[in-house]
């Protein structure tokens, strides 16, 4: 009976410990964004909210077509964009800067420069207005959408203190298999 319940001290401190592991790892990596106004409509409402990370080693590099935070430089803004450019880019003649003259030739977005677009073009504030953004202006890169993000936390949580509980349990009973006493 003793070792029953140290297994299962033992099963739920691991349990604990995934936890803990688990909050740091999110609220170091992830962080959650109100989306605000109708520039992105209809891919995104008004008062939804996304889940992004600025840590590209984990969710990947920016592509043509990611959703992107970007802030606006000299303001406190935060934008959500879509990308449709990268550093070499041309940029299509209708979505070009407003102050761009037509008589320059193409505008190619500058290397290591995002060119980013809302949806909802007739009342989007982006890159037709700012140029496009510098890469230190990116805060992050959307991974998750849809109303509630932190289900898909909730759940990835679930899954890996699932495997850390049954991992504590199988090194439990090998350790008793071999005679080694906890």
């Amino acid at each position: 009976m003793n070792s029953k319940r140290r297994l299962l001290q033992s099963g739920f401190g691991v349990f604990l410990l995934g936890v803990l592991a688990f909050a740091l790892f999110f609220y170091f990596n992830f962080k959650t964004v109100e989306v605000r106004g109708q520039s992105m409509e209809p891919t995104f409402e008004s008062g939804q909210h996304v889940l992004m990370s600025n840590n590209y080693w984990l969710v990947g590099q920016i592509r043509r077509e990611d959703f992107v935070i970007v802030r606006v430089p000299d303001t406190k803004e935060a934008l959500i964009k879509r990308v449709k450019g990268l550093g070499g880019d041309v940029i299509d003649f209708m979505y070009v800067p407003h102050d761009w003259k037509l008589s320059s030739g193409e505008y190619k977005v500058p290397e290591g420069h995002y060119y980013v677009l809302g949806d909802n073009r007739p009342v989007s504030q982006d890159s037709r207005d700012y140029g496009a953004f510098e890469a230190k202006d990116i805060e992050g890169k959307v991974v998750v959408l849809g109303p509630e993000p932190w289900i898909f936390a909730v759940g990835l949580a679930a899954a890996l203190l699932a495997v850390s509980t049954l991992m504590s349990l199988g090194f439990e009973r090998s350790r008793r298999k071999r005679g080694v006493d906890p």
